[in-house]
């Protein structure tokens, strides 16, 4: 069969090409078999519709997967939290419990659980597919919760296309996205968050921690509750309600999706759902994920995929998101879930190391979310580099949008820790910052969550240590550290933005380079929430220097966003001298010039480019970004013939390069 183009396109992949191959025929096999009976795979991952709790015409209905049962009796508010006969659920096929309650039995905001009884033990459990889980503020016990309200929320945006070329992502957390030492909420995000998002020029917010989790601490990767929005911000109509308005201001949002692993705990979780371990999870050595103090899906069961995959539909249908950052990608697609690997070539690809299932069922969740939504976004947080994650299934890949770009905050860490600035090479910089498979699309970004939690550090806070504590006065001194970091803080993030391919990540605050890292409520700090919060008013404060970054964040998001198809264009290198520490590409009509040298400043550096008039339209060393000012922003550039007669339109265009700067250029038409 004409297929595999990721192979033609990769000559390196043909000695594995039986193996593509075979992985595209097991995903199109389980395709077939689960939607057997059904007209799509659509339709097969409906089971939020069926199995829950759901009201119909005068009555409840409520089913549940738990074949290892013996006796299951809801029980809640509304019974005293006692078995009663009323409310025991009966068995029926494959392992599927039911009851049917009149409409008074339950009201809106009952609290309930499941006791579920096997051979040789019992226990309480939340169902596995409760929509609504609450924990008591006093006794810290969780219990799933009737969500029934008379007026449920109403989406006012009925039809939302994304307008993402280039994707520009702002992740955010959203208990920690106000200024307050508290769990900020849905509501607090939409009103004063959402406005700030849309302002600074990003088009995706990627909001983390939405499924239910035990542990606020875990940062929302130890799911409990899988159809659950996490109730500690408010509820699944306050949610709803901040896509609605996020996709007025032409927002989309795509959600962190944890379908990787799942927490160990056994009445908030699946741990021992129906008393088998392995219910939705492997057995014995397979089951738990050491290093994450987790457990770990049975993707080969088809009653796992029917649970992950309408997990999928649900967010997208229910709560109108626009996609999902696939949380953990290398974990699953892995037996060893890429710690025992260096991935040096593609043989570590393909050593049956590969879990063929997970990556099945990450084929199949991506062949359902384009179904269901076919402008949804897909992203694989995948650090491997394994070909084809971000490649069109029907040319042999996985099916993803995008694959995060992960090596690159590394590098820019190891850099700034290992090499001194004079070392720096701008040439080598741009090649890592471009070493990609050319037919898959990458996120950029300079750092993200990751980097700012406690144990690491940002870039502004490698950059500049302590001195952001006392010279980030615009009024007062200064120092060299601190103009340094500002200097390379904005050059670090304009270089990564302008050579994507697919688009670009930033984590709340790190735009204007937030002086704290993160740390969330824990017995070793007291369970403080001083570090679990984000302090907007010292990038609104005119005094300081915060400022400076975040004007020139949002500056550099509208240069690119300003050149029609700018990632469908290639980075052409017009100049690349590691002596002088000076790179000049170009992207279209806009030329990207960087001057990395710690202290040579160049009169008349001459960059060989298009013949034509050039306008900046962004100087990093502007006065108004931090800068000392020495270029005139405003002044236009025209190029000069290199000989007479060259004839291949290629002229020198002269510039002032002051050191640590960098500038962008547009060719103009009017000359």
């Amino acid at each position: 069969m004409e297929l595999l183009k990721i192979v033609k396109n990769d000559p390196y992949l043909k000695p594995y090409e039986e193996a593509i191959l075979g992985r595209y025929k097991y995903y199109k096999k389980r395709e077939a078999d689960l939607a057997k009976g059904s007209q799509t795979l659509s339709d097969f991952a409906s089971g939020y519709l069926y199995f829950g709790l759901h009201k119909e015409a005068k009555k409840w209905i409520f089913r549940e997967w738990a074949p290892n049962a013996t006796d299951i009796y809801l029980v809640g508010t509304f019974n005293d939290w006692k078995e009663t006969p009323e409310y025991k659920l009966t068995k029926g096929k494959n392992g599927v419990w039911q009851i049917e309650l009149p409409e008074k039995a339950l009201k809106h905001e009952d609290l309930f659980k499941l006791k579920v009884y096997w051979n040789g033990g019992c226990g309480e459990r939340i169902p596995a597919w409760a929509r609504r889980v609450v924990q008591d503020d006093v006794t810290k016990i969780f219990s799933a919760q009737v969500w029934a309200p008379k007026s449920p929320y109403k989406f006012k945006v009925k039809k939302f296309k994304p307008n993402v070329s280039p994707l520009l992502i702002y992740e955010c957390h959203i208990g920690m996205a106000g200024e307050e030492e508290k769990v900020s909420s849905y509501k607090e995000f939409r009103e004063k968050m959402l406005p700030r998002i849309a302002a600074d020029g990003y088009n995706c917010v990627q909001i983390m921690a939405i499924q239910e989790h035990p542990y606020y601490g875990s940062f929302g990767y130890h799911v409990s509750s899988f159809f659950a929005a996490s109730s500690r911000f408010g509820t699944p109509d306050e949610l709803k309600e901040l896509i609605d308005e996020a996709h007025s201001m032409g927002l989309a949002v795509i959600m962190d999706l944890v379908h990787s692993h799942a927490v160990k705990n056994e009445v908030e979780g699946l741990g021992l759902f129906d008393g088998t371990p392995y219910q939705y999870f492997h057995d014995g050595g397979r089951r738990e994920h050491r290093q994450w103090d987790s457990l770990c899906f049975d993707y080969g069961k088809n009653e796992v995929l029917h649970f992950l995959l309408s997990n999928c539909k649900y967010w997208l249908e229910e709560f109108k998101f626009d996609g999902f950052r696939f949380d953990g990608v290398t974990s699953m697609i892995f037996r060893d879930h890429g710690m025992g690997s260096v991935f040096g070539d593609y043989g570590n690809y393909y050593n049956l190391n590969q879990d063929g299932d997970a990556i099945c069922y990450l084929t199949l969740a991506n062949q359902l979310i384009h179904e269901v939504n076919p402008k949804a976004i897909t992203i694989a947080e995948e650090v491997s580099g394994m070909p084809g994650i971000a490649a069109k299934i029907d040319d042999g890949g996985i099916g993803f949008d995008y694959r995060l770009a992960m090596g690159i905050p590394d590098f820019w860490i190891k850099t700034i820790k290992e090499c001194r600035d004079e070392d720096w090479k701008p040439g080598h910089i741009l090649w890592t910052l471009t070493n990609r498979r050319a037919d898959e699309k990458t996120i950029n970004y300079a750092e993200s969550h990751d980097q700012a939690l406690v144990g690491d550090k940002t870039l502004i806070f490698h950059l500049a240590d302590s001195d952001m504590y006392w010279h980030m006065s615009r009024l007062f001194d200064s120092t060299y550290m601190m103009d340094r970091a500002i200097a390379l803080h904005k050059m670090i993030r304009l270089i990564t933005v302008a050579s994507m391919n697919g688009g670009y990540l930033n984590f709340m605050g790190n735009e204007f380079g937030h002086p704290e890292w993160i740390d969330f409520p824990r017995e070793g700090n007291g369970w403080s929430y001083k570090y679990a919060r984000r302090q907007w008013s010292l990038v609104d404060d005119k005094n300081l220097k915060y400022q400076y970054l975040g004007d020139f964040d949002k500056a550099m998001l509208e240069v690119v966003k300003s050149e029609r198809k700018f990632n469908d264009s290639y980075v052409v290198v017009l100049w690349d001298k590691s002596d002088d520490q000076v790179l000049a590409f170009r992207r279209k009509n806009l030329v990207f010039v960087f001057n990395f040298h710690p202290y040579n400043s160049y009169t008349d550096y001459g960059i060989l480019t298009e013949a034509g008039k050039y306008e900046m339209v962004l100087n990093s060393d502007d006065a108004c970004y931090g800068g000392f000012g020495f270029v005139d922003s405003s002044q236009d550039h025209f190029t000069v013939p290199e000989v007479p007669g060259r004839g291949d339109g290629k002229e020198w265009l002269k510039l002032y390069l002051p050191s640590r700067s960098a500038f962008v250029l547009r060719l103009s038409e009017d000359v």
